[in-house]
């Protein structure tokens, strides 16, 4: 499927390859509503969208996504299928650390995201918030779609389980089957921009209004630790559930934290506490001080026997989190946590 947009005196067109409903080509399609300075003007949002392979009609486009064979961002050809294309967002922008080969999509982001985030939000293209949000979207949203599109596993070896439900699946859900008798792909591919770009919005709105603030909570925190626990590897943060872990990852490389942060405290939303194990890493189940075995699936007063706590309510069977009923509670299981592995500690060595 392939994509135009043109730009001219009566309406604006551009070009995509769109035979089939194609996330690639879906999410390069809404583009900004204003013009911004040369030399990378953006099309306008009303612009004549043109689904084509006839380089005929590309030709006569302003844009072209996803089809043609050329990479030339002066002339606006975002194009990713050439053999000769090997850009990622590392190679276009050196000081971005991701390297994974762009599709037509991330090509997209990577010369307009920034105005398309500043346009949505009405801040500057150069203030934090956006070169925060720039960076989070493509990591957590673009970088997938690049990924999938170039055939680049996301892990080496054969996965444990199947992933079905991802947004490039559920675009391509929307093409007819093969042996639908209408073959018309029209009505799929304009499901398929509502489908993209609500997600799209909805993503950043929860980034900006979520995961955005939580950083201010998080640092506060670090730098509160030591009034937790001596030992300065608790957190305790005033509200539960909010993404505190990506963040806490960053800051620890950023403030250069002589240890790992271990365990955190917060309130659920029914007013106790919780104690959960910060993970081994931003994309793992593993914990990097999981609650001690023997609490693990108990649950109340059976739970607060064993432990010597009062007021616990749970543990995980993966032992990753508990809950007690107070502040405190959660507190005494965290340092009794914290206890158990520097006796097992001790014993080993």
């Amino acid at each position: 499927p392939s994509r135009c947009r043109r730009l001219g005196p009566a309406s604006p067109r551009g070009c995509n390859r769109g035979l089939r409903s194609h996330l690639v080509a879906t999410l390069g399609s809404p583009l900004p509503p204003e013009f911004p300075p040369e030399p990378h003007p953006v099309p306008p949002q009303d612009a004549e969208v043109v689904r084509t392979r006839d380089p005929e009609l590309l030709a006569e486009c302003d844009v072209v996504v996803d089809v043609g064979g050329e990479y030339d961002p002066e002339r606006h050809r975002y194009d990713h299928h050439q053999r000769s294309f090997a850009q990622s967002m590392h190679s276009l922008q050196p000081s971005k650390p991701w390297t994974t080969k762009l599709s037509s999509a991330g090509l997209v982001y990577c010369h307009f995201g920034t105005q398309i985030l500043a346009n949505l939000l009405g801040q500057p293209e150069d203030g934090p918030a956006v070169t925060a949000l720039y960076d989070k979207l493509y990591e957590n949203f673009v970088e997938e779609i690049d990924a999938v599109d170039n055939g680049v596993a996301q892990a080496d070896g054969e996965p444990r389980y199947a992933l079905t439900t991802h947004l490039s699946a559920r675009v391509g859900r929307l093409n007819p089957r093969w042996n639908d008798p209408d073959q018309d792909t029209e009505a799929g591919f304009r499901r398929a921009l509502e489908l993209v770009g609500g997600e799209f919005l909805d993503r950043l709105d929860y980034y900006h209004r979520a995961w955005l603030p939580t950083r201010a909570l998080v640092e506060e925190a670090v730098r509160r630790r030591f009034e937790v626990d001596a030992s300065g590897v608790v957190l305790e943060l005033p509200r539960g559930g909010c993404p505190w872990k990506e963040h806490l990852f960053g800051l620890e490389k950023e403030l250069a934290l002589p240890e790992p942060l271990l365990l955190v405290l917060f309130p659920d939303r029914g007013g106790q506490w919780r104690v959960q194990s910060v993970p081994a890493g931003p994309h793992t189940f593993e914990s990097r001080l999981p609650l001690p075995e023997p609490w693990r699936g108990i649950r109340d007063e059976a739970l607060s026997q064993l432990a010597g706590v009062p007021g616990c309510v749970f543990v995980h069977a993966s032992g990753f989190i508990g809950g007690n009923r107070t502040r405190d509670g959660a507190l005494e299981m965290a340092r009794r946590t914290l206890a158990l592995r520097r006796g097992a500690g001790e014993q080993s060595g």
